[in-house]
């Protein structure tokens, strides 16, 4: 487990070091937080850097922040409770009068029946709801995300400004 800490600190150093305004790279791992809760279609990478791209973000910062999401959610309890919860909330809402879905019976779960058309069918369905749900529940982890990350790039910039700023003048008065 400390590897992983490890692994995930060096490459949180990385990204706050990017050649970039706090603003961009700030932007950038937003855009990875929010696509990060979509369900994985396959697509999020790349519609991280495009979205990225057009919002004149860190296309790195995104890139990284939706994998850095994606293996976060590796332990599969912890990913079927947020694809739950983000299809519990598309369903309220989609729905009217309100109401939450019924729930998963065990039997349902059955592999053998996953291929069946009439649990594909109830798949493709629930795919409109959990978009939903994970465009909501994403908003507000991916707002913090910005605030964050936009606090620690600026520190660490200011800081870099200043030990550059007092090893030029350590350079310009040893020459004198």
């Amino acid at each position: 487990m400390k590897r992983f800490f490890d692994f995930l600190r060096r490459h949180a150093r990385q990204l706050v070091q990017l050649h970039d305004t706090p603003h961009a790279i700030a932007g950038g791992v937003a855009i990875g937080v929010y696509i990060g809760f979509f369900p994985p279609l396959g697509f999020k990478v790349v519609s991280a850097i495009l979205i990225a791209w057009v919002f004149r973000c860190s296309r790195v910062a995104a890139a990284v922040m939706v994998n850095w999401h994606d293996i976060c959610w590796v332990v599969p309890p912890l990913f079927a409770l947020l694809l739950r919860v983000e299809y519990g909330i598309g369903y309220w809402l989609l729905n009217s009068p309100h109401h939450w879905p019924e729930k998963i019976r065990i039997a349902s779960l059955n592999p053998e029946q996953w291929l069946h058309w009439k649990a594909l069918f109830k798949m493709v369905k629930m795919i409109g709801p959990t978009m939903l749900g994970s465009a909501i529940l994403a908003l507000p982890f991916a707002v913090a995300a910005f605030i964050v990350s936009l606090r620690v790039v600026r520190r660490y910039q200011a800081r870099r400004r200043a030990a550059d700023a007092a090893a030029l003048d350590l350079n310009i008065s040893g020459m004198k």
